[in-house]
């Protein structure tokens, strides 16, 4: 029998915390190893565990997955969570492209310079609300169903809820002009799996703080 997988990252969201969700979302138990330092880094490295010398990695099924798009396709695959046909793994990858450029922005935010942190909040909710969550809102008005595609739970609809979830953690009432999207984020919320991630004391990583920030700043030189 397989092990948990075991995931390799900062202790922080980031690039590994979508891939947390979806875990957490497909009902599966896993393990963390945290990279703290830069020696642990260049140790992974230097053990050709890193492909391309950058993390997130994932160990899963015998493998030692990097690259964060990779990792993600691999367990919506695994785990039925990649539509049914071709045509709806379109749809979900169109849907998880779109969702992952508004919540690299969210991403970046804690590493902005704090003369440019306003400025970049305000261009994550303009963004959030002309461009990402209007194109979500008529998708779900116009197929009147609880999910993104084909009617039924998927990796799009994981990504959307952590992306809802973390800009309304910096623009509480981002929501308010979309109806649809409020009734999504509670149902979604109450997918058991998902209530499950969202409780205290779940794998989930809460808003990145100085520390964290530090942390990989100095890791990668950055200071």
């Amino acid at each position: 029998m397989a092990g948990k997988p075991k995931l390799y990252y900062f202790d922080g969201r980031g690039k590994m915390e979508s891939i947390r969700w979806l875990l957490a979302a497909a009902g599966v138990e896993f393990e963390e190893k945290f990279v703290e330092t830069k020696e642990q880094l260049e140790k992974l490295v230097k053990d050709g565990d890193l492909l391309f010398h950058q993390l997130p990695m994932v160990e899963i099924d015998g493998m030692k997955m990097v690259q964060t798009r990779a990792i993600l396709s691999y367990i919506a695959g695994k785990y039925n969570l990649y539509g049914k046909d071709l045509k709806e793994r379109a749809l979900i990858d169109m849907y998880v492209e779109g969702i992952t450029d508004l919540m690299q922005m969210v991403m970046m935010l804690p590493f902005s310079p704090a003369e440019a942190k306003a400025k970049n909040l305000a261009s994550i909710e303009e963004k959030a609300t002309k461009r990402y969550f209007p194109v979500f809102e008529k998708v779900l008005k116009q197929h009147g169903q609880d999910f993104l595609v084909g009617n039924r739970f998927s990796w799009a609809d994981v990504q959307l809820l952590e992306v809802i979830l973390a800009v309304e953690e910096k623009i509480p009432a981002v929501l308010s002009g979309f109806p649809q999207l409020q009734a999504f984020k509670t149902k979604m919320s109450n997918v058991p799996t998902i209530k499950k991630f969202l409780q205290p004391g779940s794998a989930r990583k809460p808003p990145p703080d100085d520390n964290y920030v530090a942390t990989v700043m100095s890791i990668f030189n950055l200071n």
